[in-house]
């Protein structure tokens, strides 16, 4: 004989009350008697009854409400995550998802603190955000928190103590692995880095500046450049860098602006080796001309994937399923996947006003 699951009319039966008694306790709707409360829990502990939540979201006329805070503006890599939730988006509305984005200026986190605050906690079931490693951001979250909405970090984090979960690369192995590849490229001289980020207030940012010093060991790292993920200004202090110090035999991006970059290093006679972040069009071009040698790439489709289940489960109050680490690609010329994949079907990154 099997053994089939019990349900939610053999929790009724069993602890002696209707239905619709049994349905709103296990479904958390409220409005039961404190003993009838622990008859049907007791009674869910005894039968080993399992919640069939898309049932009850069924039942219930349930959609899930996300919202997903992303930095505005021109980056190009922002600009593919959005396109890719917008293909999420539409694929899930028939499943009762309803998945926005919101954008707040990029590395300012009173601005984004305030656009967290504006979000409506009656409204939202879940909230995904880039964050900014600053204390006005982690109260903003922590209000949202309060109100029970969970909240977690997308691409850059800001510790585990304040969100209820990450989704992205882990920022200072990928700032490692920058690190051994730029030894392995001068096994036989001393390297002299220039390292290129868009704020220290990034805390993906800052974790890849501290693997790659970790790992850089008694080779020469140059002051940070801060190009606050603008191509003009990237290529203003690039530019004036490379003319200040000729000995650069190496560049680490590790935000974006990077098409000022690109334009800083075309013409030159001679270049230094250039690692840099994500795969868009600007980059692949860039890659197959030979204007830099290493591309690390996040894989922003599975992050987006790995987000919406996160979410949901922390909606549904169901520990979350382990996901496996999102372990990014490394691209060289010889390994680009073809060119009509989804990073090649974005515009380029533009220049900010």
């Amino acid at each position: 004989m099997v053994n089939r699951q019990p349900t939610l009319s053999d929790v009724a039966r069993h602890a002696g009350v209707s239905y619709a008694t049994a349905d709103r306790v296990v479904n958390r709707r409220g409005n039961v008697a404190a003993k009838s409360l622990a008859r049907v829990e007791a009674s869910v502990a005894a039968l080993g009854y399992v919640r069939n939540v898309a049932a009850a979201n069924l039942s219930q006329s349930r959609t899930y409400r996300f919202v997903m805070v992303l930095p505005e503006g021109t980056n190009a890599f922002f600009g593919h995550m959005r396109d890719v939730i917008e293909a999420q988006r539409e694929r899930l509305l028939p499943e009762r998802f309803d998945l926005q984005v919101v954008t707040s200026p990029a590395f300012d986190p009173a601005l984004l603190s305030e656009t967290l605050a504006g979000l409506d906690p009656d409204m939202l079931d879940g909230v995904a955000v880039v964050a900014i490693d600053a204390s006005e951001v982690v109260e903003a979250v922590q209000r949202l928190r309060g109100a029970g909405v969970p909240v977690i970090t997308l691409v850059s984090d800001l510790g585990p103590d304040h969100r209820d979960g990450y989704i992205g690369i882990a920022n200072d192995i990928a700032g490692r692995t920058a690190a051994r590849m730029i030894r392995l490229a001068h096994l036989t001289r001393p390297a002299v880095v220039l390292p290129i980020l868009g704020a220290r207030t990034a805390r993906d940012h800052g974790d890849r500046l501290a693997g790659l010093a970790e790992v850089l060991g008694d080779h020469t790292l140059l002051d940070v450049i801060e190009g606050q993920d603008r191509p003009d200004l990237v290529e203003t202090k690039l530019s004036d860098a490379l003319d200040r110090h000729p000995e650069i035999t190496a560049i680490y991006s590790m935000g974006a602006g990077n098409a000022g970059l690109i334009r800083a290093l075309d013409g030159r006679e001679t270049r230094p080796m250039v690692i840099l972040h994500e795969l868009v069009p600007h980059s692949r071009i860039a890659l197959e001309q030979g204007l830099i040698d290493v591309i690390i790439d996040q894989r922003p489709e599975e992050e987006i994937r790995q987000t919406v289940a996160r979410l949901r489960d922390l909606a549904d109050r169901r520990p979350p399923a382990p996901e496996p680490a999102i372990l990014p690609t490394i691209y060289v010329k010889d390994n680009l996947p073809p060119p009509h994949g989804a990073a090649s079907d974005m515009p380029p990154e533009g220049d900010h006003p």
